[in-house]
């Protein structure tokens, strides 16, 4: 690579391009010195193998993944948080292999909370799924590129999305803990709150939830019930664990009525369900012709705690909603730590010159 990093800006991009180290936008020259101070915030040794990453099976080792976020534009002190990433999609139950090969438009979505989250700007308030706020978009590029050169899941080749999704480039979003009227994702998850977490779910892109007159429980359930019976959504045949994400306003007025993070899960497990009727006219009935014999209305997902619930954005009366590959992955939080398995507190205690 030394004498690809010798090329000017422009043709080093068309390099990249060409063999295939790219997602189709610039790259930041990933030069011995810029990989060595993301590696000053790492505490493990630069080639210690980590796991191999599917569908190719590539070697995992913090260097490699260190190059992969220079590349994206990650500052150093980001790459706690993108290793965290990786060894939770490394994990069995995530089904990497599944998420990465798919005809499905699924990409993993990384959700970061705690205080972390917070010392690194990562947004949640304003646009957090969208542009704008480098922390989200580079570390969620991080974390694709490195799908990419590590995993090998190149579009077309080992990654068969039929038609992919713009959440492919980037999908890294912070849960607006101080707005939230419940318990924060990582502490329903069976963190303390002053631990900094991430969770990876294999999911579709946001699906806007848009409720501008209700200011009861009672309305925002309504439209609940009827944007989440998505007949072309995996949920709908596989269940899975799909993502609430609440704005806000929404969370605020349910939570004025009583409506706890359980109490909605048990909503969305008993009220949210396909008709056989309906089901079996159409989407993928045709694939499973027998797999609920035994229900006349089907959930979308097979117990009420498989529902994740998260508070994000700002102001205004829209949620979303994030549906997944189905019960083929499954969640997985891995709490932000040092190489001995203590907490890690702030990147700052974590940081050690080379």
């Amino acid at each position: 690579m030394s004498d690809v990093l010798r090329l000017d800006a422009e043709r080093l991009d068309d390099e990249f391009e060409a063999r295939g180290w790219s997602d189709g936008l610039p790259v930041v020259a990933p030069t011995r010195a810029r990989v060595d101070a993301m590696l000053c915030y790492c505490d493990r040794e630069p080639h210690a193998e980590l796991g191999t990453m599917p569908p190719r099976h590539g070697i995992v080792t913090p260097e490699i993944l260190a190059v992969n976020a220079v590349m994206a534009g990650c500052r150093p002190e980001y790459f706690p948080v993108v290793l965290a990433a990786v060894e939770a999609m490394l994990t069995p139950a995530f089904n990497l292999f599944a998420v990465q090969a798919t005809t499905h438009p699924c990409a993993p979505c990384v959700v970061v909370n705690g205080p972390i989250a917070r010392e690194l700007g990562i947004n949640a308030r304003y646009g957090a799924f969208g542009p704008g706020v480098r922390a989200n978009a580079t570390i969620g590029r991080a974390i694709r590129l490195i799908l990419l050169n590590v995993g090998g899941a190149a579009p077309g080749i080992l990654d068969r999305s039929t038609q992919g999704q713009p959440a492919k480039y980037s999908y890294c979003v912070a849960e607006n803990e101080a707005e939230s009227p419940w318990e924060p994702l990582h502490v329903e998850r069976g963190f303390a709150l002053d631990d900094s977490t991430v969770t990876v779910t294999g999911a579709d892109g946001p699906h806007n939830l848009n409720d501008h007159v209700s200011d009861r429980a009672a309305g925002i359930l309504a439209m609940l019930k009827g944007a989440l019976t998505d007949m072309g959504s995996n949920n709908a045949y596989l269940y899975g664990q799909p993502t609430i994400a609440f704005g806000p306003e929404h969370a605020a007025i349910l939570a004025a009525d009583g409506w706890s993070k359980t109490a909605l899960k048990r909503f969305v497990f008993e009220e949210v369900r396909l008709p056989r009727a309906l089901w079996s006219q159409g989407g993928m009935a045709g694939m499973f012709p027998d797999l609920f014999p035994e229900l006349d209305e089907k959930p979308i997902i097979k117990q009420p705690d498989d529902l994740l619930i998260i508070v994000v954005g700002g102001f205004g009366r829209h949620s979303c909603w994030l549906p997944t590959f189905g019960d083929t992955t499954r969640a997985v939080t891995r709490r932000i730590e040092r190489a001995d398995g203590t907490p890690l507190r702030s990147v700052r205690d974590l940081y050690r010159p080379m």
